[in-house]
């Protein structure tokens, strides 16, 4: 069998999800320092209340 063909089609997709995770993970996390800092006027302007950041 040839290099080729033993070879993995995607050898890295792991890294690549763990990485799509954690830039998922670090912009929920941005959102959510937003939507703290964010006054309940604000908050309402938009259709939430302060107990539903959590």
């Amino acid at each position: 069998m040839e290099f080729h063909e033993n070879r993995a089609k995607q050898p890295f997709i792991g890294f690549v999800q763990v990485g799509h995770f954690i830039k998922k993970w670090w912009v929920q996390q941005q959102t959510r320092r937003i939507l703290q800092k964010m006054s309940d006027e604000q908050l309402k302007d938009i259709g939430l209340r302060r107990d539903e950041l959590r």
